[in-house]
């Protein structure tokens, strides 16, 4: 799944904290927990420009070379929310410009970018980053290959960050997302 002659840039396999180089935008700090080698948060009801309990870090510099932003993410329960996602989300300037999320539209779950149909609980998502564009990939659970759901164009590198977090979910019910084994890479495809 993974090529070899990737280097690690960075990585954080949530042992029992989060790494320093993490911050939150609006922690709600009862709605997220660290168990058994993974984050957990609450989906929210919230979009975008609201979403809580977002973790972002300073992303790797684009314009040097080409990265991949992977992570592992799994719903403990089915979505029932209209929109209701977690992924990457990328901010260029301290705004949302992009995200890759597992999405559920329509009363099915989608990857998006790209709505390509998405069954499986639990997927392998990857962000490729240049100093101009970006290709959304992802790996089914019980699946070795990524497949790539779309591509496009990013703004110009500007005090770039990498955040994973969820929102759009039920006001009444308690789902959590569950995130694993995330990196950054420097590519070499």
């Amino acid at each position: 799944m993974n090529a070899s002659n990737d280097q690690i840039m960075f990585v954080d396999n949530f042992d029992g904290k989060l790494n320093e180089d993490w911050l939150w935008l609006r922690e709600n700090p009862d709605h997220w927990r660290i168990r058994n080698g993974g984050l957990e948060i609450l989906v929210e009801p919230g979009a975008a420009d609201t979403v809580r309990n977002a973790l972002l870090r300073p992303a790797p510099d684009r314009s040097t070379g080409k990265y991949a932003i992977e992570v592992t993410v799994t719903n403990h329960t089915y979505p029932s929310q209209q929109y209701e996602q977690a992924g990457i989300t990328w901010y260029n300037n301290g705004k949302p410009v992009f995200k890759e999320v597992k999405e559920l539209i329509d009363g099915e779950l989608y990857i998006i970018p790209g709505k390509q149909p998405m069954p499986t609980k639990s997927v392998r998502l990857r962000l490729l980053v240049t100093a101009d564009s970006w290709e959304a990939q992802y790996c089914p659970e019980g699946e070795t290959e990524f497949q790539t759901a779309a591509n496009g164009e990013l703004p110009p590198p500007d005090n770039d960050q990498v955040s994973i977090q969820c929102y759009n979910g039920p006001a009444n019910e308690e789902h959590w997302i569950r995130f694993e084994n995330f990196c950054i890479k420097l590519s070499s495809q």
